[in-house]
């Protein structure tokens, strides 16, 4: 037997003027998986992840999560289920130490306000579970560093460790190989292998050699619509996918210049 998606988009629309970044879009998030969004460029990938982060308004359609209805929550209540979310465009606090930026994640969860001074940095309830986190990533001997300071991919990491900080029941990853050499690309990913095994995701990547290896499912979206949905296997041979965006990339690996 299948098990439940827990996360459901059904017939997403969503246009800006003329331009339909997201039309007519259902898909679905099992436990237990990484389902993969590919797409060139300009396909709408972001855009659809905004809409189920509660960041953007669809026109139409549902986003259902846990088998809620949470197509008019916002960004916050959204978070409290479980919903978590790692941004393409750091949203870290550059001044902040490594640590601190998890423990604004934990604070965020309890719904309390921000707080920046000496009650946030003595708050154990705060710093125990932020130190968890950071340990997850493999970034506890960095947690006093301030942000400014750490690499690149340090800072990917911690983006990770901010999400999973909210104790999501799932995961939205927006490009988390951006910027990162081959031998984080290749960490990054040992990584989230071992993750999906108790945290299902929805990952936007343009590696495909990431994707390919990470991937349960693959959706291609190409000008805001799915052309295939499916195994590595079958979107590698889809005819389709490859005159759309794949190109060669079934045969050597190479991500599509697009």
């Amino acid at each position: 037997m299948q098990p439940e998606p827990i996360l459901e988009i059904h017939h997403l629309h969503k246009s800006f003027g003329a331009i339909k970044a997201t039309d007519d879009i259902t898909l679905d998030l099992k436990p237990g998986e990484i389902h993969a969004l590919i797409g060139p460029n300009g396909a709408g990938k972001s855009t659809l992840i905004g809409q189920i982060a509660g960041w953007i308004k669809p026109d139409a359609g549902s986003i259902r999560f846990m088998n809620q209805d949470i197509t008019a929550l916002s960004p916050a209540q959204r978070a409290q289920l479980g919903l978590g979310r790692s941004f393409q465009i750091s949203s870290l606090a550059t001044e902040f130490s490594a640590l601190r930026n998890v423990m604004l994640s934990v604070q965020a969860r309890s719904g309390s306000s921000y707080r920046f001074f000496k009650p946030v940095a003595s708050d154990y309830s705060l710093i125990e579970p932020a130190r968890a986190a950071l340990a997850t990533v493999g970034l506890e001997d960095r947690a006093n560093i301030p942000v400014s300071d750490l690499s690149h991919g340090e800072c990917r990491k911690l983006e990770v460790a901010c999400a999973l900080a909210l104790k999501p029941r799932a995961l939205l990853l927006d490009e988390p190989m951006a910027g990162l050499g081959m031998d984080g690309t290749e960490a990054m990913t040992a990584f989230l292998v071992t993750l999906k095994r108790t945290l299902p995701m929805l990952l936007i990547e343009h590696d495909m050699d990431a994707v390919f290896a990470l991937a349960d499912r693959i959706s291609v979206l190409v000008y805001g619509r799915v052309i295939a949905t499916g195994t590595v296997a079958e979107i590698r041979t889809n005819a389709a996918v490859r005159d759309a965006y794949l190109g060669e990339i079934a045969h050597t690996g190479k991500a599509h210049p697009c």
